[in-house]
């Protein structure tokens, strides 16, 4: 144990010398919500399953059955893993990805450690450095990679050289490597297998590797003092050079190699088989009573068979059995979410996926999900009526329990109490399909969609004349004409609504700029790009939001603007222009945001912003944008992509929910929806205990209250005014320096000065 603990030491302290760096745990702010369901490799050690799944990791303690996970909230990358492997002898566990990137998690340690030599390495092609494989030997870990072999020490933790072994030194891709001394073993799926002497100091040398067999080989594993190696053709031979032996053929793809336990599993897409020695069969998965699987990697361990599947987590399946357990943490269907909608204490998530320029095709048939109490619902496709490509979903405010979906192809579903109920189209509703030019069905292209403040749900419909929808409480349909301002017939699809104050009605397109539609008068406005036009960088509108000062914040593929008087729309005198939210950055004016692509934006309780970008992550600006307040990107956060599809705000809570194409995280904000009262005011940390740098939140306030901290003798430290449901307070006074130790008077009246309330914060310092 002590010389583990020295090594484990050794090797952090080796880490900070050669530049490799830690990533940070988020745990304090954030959350993660990944699937799992996906499992692309796993290992075993010191009786623990290690699971890695799209990107992100599951561990089962075999002894608790408890499960943990690493995710990028933990400091994982958030890319798509290719390849785990457990150390035990160094208790490390190594993920690598399909970039080149690979992560180090030390048992015992919260941070995780990074290593970018691959993935930094100028002279290899970004395209050829996806990790293929990790084979341990002595010390030293063998990468198998899509340009070579590269070899890690370890004990250091620090790359040693690097074997281009094709022809004349090229670099090609070698998918396993597996040692039987004195050789070690390189398989290519472009130049067969090659071996050379594990111990031959000259490795790098081309030359010194041996040509053994041909072909395609996609894997290769020692087993007693034999070579098993399988082809892209499934058939698995007993290796002899030049002269091998076939031992068996398989019906579907060969998907792993995996040796433990003193057993190889070799696993193809349906079936998983136990070898001994001799190649002698111990025991095979051939199909598990009532469940359909795609198996993508399995090992074996105490007479189980351990099974990651594509769509089903993890398996776990005795010899000579075909029950099952399923082990699978709670999480969402999928990483890929595209839309989210929140109320207080739910969300759902749909993931839809049309491409940028709003084409469904291939159409997608996936499921949908519901947190509630911090527990998932997960609703397959084949549940949903038929629906496709569910782009946008709208929460009842008045009845959480009943959800609405966009389909950008089939219509609109609704669901109640997690139950689809009716997918409204062409056949069961005034809904009607569209033509495009070709000729081609469109069918029934539902995107962005609100209500009103009688409760009417209204949404756009793309390709067809009456493209503008109001659904009534009582469910009656209303479709609002738009060809005269739009020919709907060219333009490539509505999107994105949002309702004023006043009930007018606004909606983006992606070629034609921003609609609005007055629902008293019948009239319409339009504005597009360029001066005297209505201001817009583009005419591609993708983001809409009002504000708590009825601003409508309008984003687009080539950045932001605000339009501050939506009544002035629809005067045809009025010249409407958007304008730029102007920033002072080092003393120079600029534009926020400018050119970027924005997908999203969100107003928190304090009428903060969140604004949502394809390429940048989110920024997070104050109530007139002047300020931003946070930025969170991939680097600085657990945010597993910097292409950020939609972004809810609980108003209960003030979490913020970030949908990347990489998955799915929340931070756990402070800004909170004004209360109706003031029985729930709350000040939280406290007491503010030494050592804490942070704010204190003072939550459950009304809108517009005035806040007043104190000292136990009366005098006034801080004051402010709450723009929604909560204020902050850094513990100084007035920001000139930090309060001393004592009890501090909180003092609330709300706006009408009919309210008040009193609560204490104690600070230790």
């Amino acid at each position: 144990m002590l010389f583990h603990l020295m090594k484990k030491w050794i090797v952090i302290m080796v880490l900070l010398i050669v530049g490799n760096s830690f990533s940070q745990n988020y745990e304090d702010q954030w959350k993660g919500f990944f699937s799992y369901v996906s499992v692309k490799s796993i290992s075993q050690g010191n009786d623990k399953i290690f699971v890695g799944a799209e990107n992100a990791v599951f561990i089962l303690d075999r002894t608790t059955q408890e499960i943990k996970t690493l995710t990028t909230i933990n400091g994982l990358s958030g890319e798509f893993i290719s390849t785990i492997y457990y150390s035990e002898l160094y208790g490390a566990l190594f993920i690598g990805y399909e970039n080149g990137l690979i992560d180090v998690v030390i048992d015992g340690e919260d941070d995780v450690l990074k290593v970018v030599d691959i993935f930094e390495k100028p002279t290899i092609p970004p395209t050829t450095k996806r990790i293929n494989h990790f084979n341990e030997y002595e010390g030293v870990l063998y990468i198998a990679t899509q340009y070579g072999i590269s070899v890690y020490d370890i004990a250091n933790l620090e790359f040693g050289d690097t074997y281009f072994i094709g022809d004349l030194g090229a670099q090609i891709n070698i998918t396993e490597t597996t040692v039987l001394a004195p050789y070690l073993y390189a398989s290519s799926s472009q130049e067969g297998i090659k071996r050379a002497l594990v111990d031959n100091e000259n490795l790098i040398n081309y030359e010194e590797w041996e040509p053994v067999a041909g072909g395609n080989v996609q894997h290769i594993q020692a087993l007693g003092d034999e070579i098993y190696y399988a082809r892209n053709d499934n058939k698995v031979y007993r290796f002899a050079p030049f002269n091998p032996t076939l031992v068996a053929t398989y019906s579907s793809n060969v998907v792993a190699f995996n040796f433990s336990d003193g057993l190889l599993a070799i696993t193809t897409e349906k079936s998983s088989h136990a070898y001994s020695e001799g190649f002698s069969l111990v025991a095979s998965v051939n199909g598990l009573a009532g469940l359909e699987y795609t198996l993508r990697t399995g090992l074996v361990l105490d007479s189980n068979f351990y099974l990651g599947t594509s769509g089903q987590g993890l398996l776990v399946v005795p010899f000579g059995s075909s029950s099952y357990q399923q082990i699978l943490p709670d999480g969402p269907i999928l990483n890929s979410p595209f839309a989210l909608d929140v109320s207080s204490g739910q969300l759902w998530v749909a993931f839809g996926d049309i491409t940028v320029t709003y084409n469904p095709f291939p159409l997608n048939f996936r499921g949908i999900s519901n947190l509630q109490d911090e527990t998932w619902t997960n609703l397959e496709a084949s549940e949903l009526l038929g629906a496709s490509d569910l782009v946008h979903i709208k929460i009842n405010p008045l009845n959480p329990e009943e959800v609405y979906f966009s389909s950008f192809q089939q219509g609109l579903l609704k669901v109640v109490d997690q139950v689809p109920e009716i997918l409204y189209n062409q056949d069961n509703s005034p809904l009607e399909d569209a033509i495009l030019n070709n000729g081609e069905n469109a069918r029934v292209r539902i995107f962005g969609a609100a209500f009103d403040r009688e409760n009417n749900l209204w949404f756009t419909q793309s390709r067809i004349d009456k493209g503008l929808i109001k659904l009534s409480p009582t469910g009656q349909f209303q479709r609002i004409d738009i060809s005269n301002i739009l020919d709907n017939s060219s333009e490539l699809a509505l999107n994105k609504l949002a309702i004023s104050r006043e009930g007018f009605v606004f909606f983006g397109s992606a070629e034609n700029g921003l609609f609005g539609y007055n629902p008293t008068t019948g009239a319409f406005g339009k504005i597009s790009e360029g001066e005297g036009q209505g201001g817009l960088p583009s005419v591609d509108v993708r983001a809409l939001a009002f504000d708590a000062s009825n601003r409508l914040w309008i984003g687009t593929r080539k950045g932001l603007r605000v339009l501050f008087s939506a009544g002035a729309f629809f005067d045809p005198s009025s010249n409407v222009e958007s304008q730029q939210i102007i920033i002072l950055e080092d003393g120079v004016p600029q534009e926020l945001l400018y050119q970027q692509t924005i997908t999203d934006i969100e107003v928190d309780g304090s009428n903060n912003k969140w604004i949502a970008t394809a390429t940048s992550g989110v920024f997070y600006v104050s109530s007139n944008g002047q300020e931003t307040l946070l930025r969170f990107t991939k680097d600085n956060s657990p945010l597993p992509s910097n292409n950020v599809q939609d972004v809810a705000i609980d108003d209960l809570t003030g979490r913020v929910y970030f949908a990347t194409v990489n998955g799915l995280v929340a931070y756990e904000g402070t800004a909170t929806a004004p209360r109706d009262n003031l029985d729930g005011v709350y000040a939280f940390p406290n007491p503010v205990r030494p050592g804490f740098t942070g704010n204190v939140t003072i939550d459950g306030l009304t809108s517009n209250a005035n806040v007043k901290i104190t000292d136990i003798e009366g005098n006034l430290v801080f004051e402010t005014t709450s723009q929604g449901g909560s204020v902050l307070w850094d513990t100084k006074a007035f920001g000139k320096y930090k309060v001393a130790s004592g009890v501090y008077m909180v003092l609330i009246t709300s706006a009408d000065y009919l309210e008040t309330k009193v609560t204490k914060i104690m600070v230790v310092r």
